[in-house]
């Protein structure tokens, strides 16, 4: 299967070990530090007495939220409060709403995978013509691809072809250059 790489949906692909967070963190920051307004968020763990707690930072403005649940001592499953993601989705959407060049999304996991999750804002921003990048397990990209109905770019998990993804689409602004049109943008 072959991927536009001028496509506005990315898919920043990792593997066990590698970390996306830090380099969407980074490169949100350099963006919205640049003038260019990122939305979304960005996942991040912390320690709390031991125990691992997932929270994320929405990077349109710095705000720390908790994703995560308490389901008890004994507990093994995933522990991501979909409650307190849809409610984080709701903010991002009001960001969107604000005015957004990209949205960020921290995963396409498990809830998103099964359909649920954040898909409605990545939904609404390609219908908005909003550049989306959102962090895929390598284990998920196939979910991903039938999500996508294989209009996304896969990209390695390197700020090096986040920053080529990104410079691509900019050089497709309005008067930017005479080329043809995307595969992405034929089928939207």
């Amino acid at each position: 299967m072959t991927f536009d790489s001028q496509c506005d949906l990315a898919a920043l692909v990792y593997e066990p070990g590698e970390d996306p967070d830090s380099l969407l963190r980074a490169f949100a920051d350099d963006l919205n530090a640049r003038g260019t307004r990122a939305v979304g968020l960005v996942q991040f763990g912390e320690r709390l007495a031991g125990a691992p707690r997932l929270a994320a930072t929405l990077v349109h403005n710095g705000e720390q939220v908790s994703l995560y649940q308490d389901l008890g001592a004994g507990a093994t499953g995933c522990r991501l409060d979909p409650g307190q993601l849809l409610d984080v989705g709701g903010r991002v959407g009001l960001a969107m709403d604000d005015g957004a060049d990209l949205v960020i999304i921290n995963r396409f996991g498990q809830q998103e995978s099964e359909g649920r999750g954040l898909l409605h804002l990545i939904v609404r921003a390609i219908s908005a013509d909003i550049p989306v990048v959102i962090a895929v397990p390598a284990k998920r990209f196939d979910a991903w691809i039938r999500f996508a109905d294989g209009m996304s770019v896969r990209l390695r998990c390197e700020r090096r072809a986040l920053d080529a993804w990104w410079a691509g689409l900019q050089g497709r602004k309005p008067g930017a250059s005479l080329r043809s049109p995307t595969v992405c943008e034929v089928f939207k």
